[in-house]
């Protein structure tokens, strides 16, 4: 084990709205998120509770950044649906050194702490990224056999692309399938057992497999876990970025059967510029919790102001667009 509780949980916020009265029927998820993506989170939480209110669920979210607001509406989320959600704040100081960008941060390697955090505790755990909203049943989720593998997850694009992974990775069997980290099926004991935490900082702080890394953690749990991952449908983990919008007879490939949608790239449904029907599950979900009020977010660097201008153009809303080029070179011209 490298992440050890006392050292990084800060504190534990739990919120209780459905007493447990037997532990082994609730179904555990957690969610590792900074301020930019809780907004997210929150909403995804929510989509799970309307698309399965025959479960008992206790939520995880661990988090280095907990506002007074988010302390009230998170509260009122699990009073409004009698679940359980507990928020673990995180030291993450330690985290700031590995690899990271303007898309990931290193609320990335929160997953990590998580798993380590629930060894011992729990047999199983759902990791969810804040970007992915539930569409339908999770049952067959719930009982899923894990038989032996580490996590069970979505394969991510096709077998070239596993295959293009495998080589850069130096790791033969990823071709036999690249998984996406943003849904996770965790068994707790078998992740302890190979001690994939400990693997993966070393890995990470290793200037030859680094030097290999493009999607950090999860380039590197694909290398940890090759030939230990149980491959789901892809309904489980049905990824669709935002920005495939802009491009010419855009198809979106969520259907009938789409469990969870993972949006992807930069382009969120919580942005204000993101306006699309393919964003119309996140709203539902947004209007039936404490968050409904609250207004989509607006771009906060350059990159988002520059997709919001290429978004409103794309909308039709050319003076917003403008706005928005106005503002990203501004911001280019200060940083």
């Amino acid at each position: 084990m490298f992440f050890h509780e006392e050292q990084y949980i800060k504190d534990v916020i739990t919120y209780i709205g459905n007493k447990p009265d037997d532990s082994s029927q609730y179904q555990n998820i957690a969610y590792g998120t900074d301020k930019n993506f809780l907004f997210g989170c929150a909403v995804s939480i929510t989509s799970f509770l309307i698309n399965n209110s025959e479960l008992k669920f206790n939520f995880h979210v661990f988090t280095d950044s907990f506002s007074e607001s988010d302390r009230e509406k998170f509260k009122a989320l699990a009073e409004q649906y009698k679940t359980n959600i507990s928020i673990y704040l995180v030291n993450a100081d330690s985290l700031k050194s590995l690899p990271e960008n303007k898309l990931w941060t290193y609320a990335i390697y929160f997953r990590f702490i998580i798993a380590d955090y629930f060894s011992g505790k729990l047999e199983r755990i759902a990791y969810i990224d804040s970007d992915v909203v539930c569409n339908g049943s999770i049952q067959e989720l719930v009982h899923l056999p894990l038989n032996g593998a580490v996590v069970a997850a979505v394969t991510e694009r096709d077998e070239k692309w596993w295959l293009q992974r495998a080589e850069v990775l130096g790791n033969n069997l990823i071709a036999k399938g690249y998984f996406n980290t943003g849904v996770l099926v965790i068994d707790l004991a078998e992740w302890q057992a190979l001690d994939v935490s400990m693997q993966a900082m070393k890995s990470l702080n290793d200037s030859d497999i680094r030097s290999k890394l493009t999607y950090y953690d999860q380039d590197v749990l694909n290398i940890i876990l090759a030939g230990r991952v149980l491959f789901l449908d892809k309904k489980y983990n049905t990824q669709f970025s935002l920005n495939y919008e802009l491009k010419k007879n855009c198809k979106s490939p969520v259907d009938e059967n789409t469990v969870l949608i993972h949006y992807i790239g930069p382009t969120k449904p919580w942005h204000e510029w993101a306006q699309y029907e393919t964003t119309a599950l996140f709203i539902k979900a947004k209007k039936m919790s404490p968050w409904c009020d609250d207004k989509l977010m607006l771009p906060t660097n350059t990159s988002q102001n520059r997709y919001g201008a290429k978004h409103s153009f794309h909308q039709g809303l050319y003076l917003k667009g403008i706005r928005f080029y106005i503002k990203y070179f501004l911001l280019k011209i200060k940083g």
